[in-house]
């Protein structure tokens, strides 16, 4: 399935582009608000191939597609265009406030993110090169690539007011600058004089708090959601013929000098309180936040609550220039969590979960959990023990060290060199012990705990024979019990794994066999229901009724006809038999137009059962069975 099918099945399944009223992504997940979630099918959605998980917590919809995530988005914002959100996040219906605060904080630092890492990167190779003499502090070249790096730490109010203007549903470019009204070097002389003579700033007679705000998070933030009440007063209250430019210009006399005067003191004094509270808890439990967080991350993650969190550990770097709290358990945590999916590689006898957990894992040590969160240690539940368990020893370590990140980026073991800072490598060491210390504990929890099932239920104990099974031991077993499915068309078996797109052939969507189509009418597989017919009609999923998930997709990139050439004679949730007809497709245009006409046939639940046995050669008719899948 390529990401256009892909992103134009999920709108489908959220109840389409009427239903979606804001739209983000992060690393691994679309971050969908929707009108009215009970239209969502989410059992659907989750037994989708290229879905990973579907949770719906914080105010969102969210799906975890893994790390291709960007490229399912794409094509699901040409549909539903970003500008259609504004009106409709108005008639968005209520949520808790609790469910409303994390979504909104996840909707302003979510699409921050990357300018936040590339900046502590920079800081982090810096760092790097100081240390080992590469670079003095002196250097022309130090001092230019440290104010690139520092740019997006210090203008961090303009990128927050962009996004938070976009989630408060206000205009981005006056909420920019009110940014730049906190930043800009006038008013920063003006405080810098006034701390030195002692006289106040006064704005229309009242005194302007001397802060500084570059480098802040909450102050804009207060300004902003500030700035999306007054704007619509400015726009009732300026007759239409000057409207133009009295709206901008109520909005932002109004909003700049409450700002000034009020909202920005008020968030430069909440922020210096966390920070504060901070120091007091590191003063006489430096191990219990890093403790509790380095083991609950995985829990947070599950729930999407974890940027609720982030942003502590990005206000400590910008208040006190380090964190020793949300980021150095953060790194324990997801090291923990690739340890664990790697325990379950090592010890299960099953391939096609061997290869996910090896995949997953190298992206979870790396800093990206989600695949392995959810392809894996929430499946098997006990990696996710080993994993809280493991996350909070290396945040009690980290926490009795008084380990201090400098940069931010996805914790894991690209980002370490955050680590490098007040002239020493001493945090650097202690986070990687950290690190060692949750790997080894998960690894090795993980270990024990990890059991697998035999088809009786009972544990495994001998090995799995691995490798592709030939030819003639598949003809065999498929004369064995399991569950039959059969050929939905007239035509010739070939392997799938020479199937010419390596999402099919790599069995990235399951297991099964191809055909190579010889007749127009494609009948039902199994007996069971059908569970989804694509918008394009190419592809059609169905259900056994013993469980078995099937993707018929006929045609290699034909989504791209639109369904032109298809025509469906079923549609979801109709019950079928075996040898009832479910397609109609004219094979012989669709060749004409340059498309590969092989036909996959897939169970995509596969990791449900512990072996897949097809036959790849010779000619079929429908009905003719073709694959057994084994419990």
């Amino acid at each position: 399935m390529n990401y256009n099918e892909l992103g134009a099945v999920i709108l489908d399944l959220v109840g389409g582009k009427d239903n979606v009223t804001g739209l983000t992504h992060c690393a691994t997940r679309l971050r969908f608000n929707l009108k009215n979630e009970g239209l969502a099918k989410t059992d659907q959605i989750k037994e989708t191939p290229g879905v990973l998980g579907v949770v719906s917590k914080g105010g969102q919809y969210q799906i975890i597609i893994g790390n291709d995530v960007s490229h399912v988005f794409r094509p699901i914002m040409d549909v539903v265009k970003l500008e259609e959100f504004n009106s409709a996040l108005k008639s968005e219906e209520k949520k808790g406030l609790g469910s409303k605060f994390i979504d909104t904080i996840t909707g302003i630092f979510t699409p921050i993110l990357p300018a936040i890492t590339a900046a502590g990167m920079i800081k982090a190779v810096l760092s790097i090169c100081t240390a080992f003499g590469w670079l003095q502090t002196t250097d022309s070249t130090y001092q230019v690539i440290n104010f690139m790096a520092d740019a997006a730490f210090y203008f961090l109010p303009v990128l927050l007011a962009n996004s938070a203007a976009k989630k408060f549903n206000t205009n981005p470019y006056l909420a920019m600058m009110i940014g730049g009204i906190l930043l800009h070097p006038n008013f920063v002389s003006m405080v810098t004089a006034s701390k030195e003579t002692g006289e106040a700033i006064r704005l229309f007679g009242l005194p302007v708090y001397n802060a500084s705000y570059s480098s802040s998070v909450i102050p804009i933030i207060l300004a902003v959601w500030f700035m999306s009440y007054v704007e619509p007063i400015a726009d009732r209250i300026s007759p239409k013929a000057i409207k133009f430019f009295t709206k901008p210009l109520i909005t932002i006399l109004v909003s700049g000098t409450v700002t000034l005067l009020a909202i920005g003191p008020v968030g430069f004094i909440i922020s210096s309180w966390i920070s504060n509270g901070i120091n007091l808890l590191n003063s006489y439990a430096s191990w219990l936040v890093p403790t509790l967080l380095g083991g609950l991350f995985p829990i947070f993650v599950m729930t999407g609550t974890h940027y609720g969190i982030i942003p502590i550990g990005i206000n400590n770097r910008m208040t006190m220039g380090y964190d020793t709290l949300v980021y150095p358990a953060n790194l324990c945590s997801n090291i923990a969590q690739g340890a664990a999916t790697f325990a379950v590689a090592v010890k299960t006898k099953q391939e096609n979960i061997r290869e996910l957990a090896y995949s997953t894992g190298i992206t979870a040590v790396c800093g990206i959990t989600e695949p392995a969160l959810f392809g894996v240690n929430i499946r098997f539940k006990t990696p996710l023990i080993a994993a809280c368990i493991g996350g909070a020893f290396g945040g009690l370590y980290t926490g009795l060290m008084g380990v201090r990140n400098f940069a931010g980026g996805s914790p894991g073991l690209m980002t370490l060199a955050g680590y490098i800072g007040d002239d020493t490598f001493r945090h650097l060491i202690h986070a990687s012990i950290g690190a060692t210390i949750a790997f080894v504990i998960a690894f090795i929890v993980s270990y024990i705990l990890y059991k697998e099932k035999n088809n009786d239920g009972t544990e495994s104990k001998g090995k799995q024979e691995e490798g592709k099974q030939d030819q003639k031991e598949n003809k065999d077993r498929l004369s064995l019990g399991g569950i039959k499915i059969c050929s939905p068309v007239q035509g010739t078996l070939v392997d799938l794994k020479d199937v010419n797109d390596p999402t099919f052939a790599q069995e990235i969507l399951g297991k099964g066999a191809a055909i190579i189509p010889e007749d127009n009418t494609f009948y039902s597989p199994i007996e069971g229901e059908v569970v989804m017919v694509f918008n394009t009609e190419h592809a059609i999923g169905l259900k056994s009724k013993d469980g078995a998930e099937i993707l018929i997709h006929v045609g290699l990139d034909t989504v791209n006809l639109n369904g032109e050439h298809y025509h469906a004679l079923v549609k979801a949730g109709d019950k079928v038999r075996v040898g009832d007809p479910i397609l109609e497709v004219e094979l012989e245009a669709i060749k004409e137009k340059g498309y590969d006409l092989v036909t996959p046939i897939l169970v995509t639940n596969s990791n449900d059962f512990q072996d897949i046995a097809a036959t790849n050669d010779g000619s079929v008719n429908p009905g003719d069975q073709i694959i057994l899948a084994f419990h």
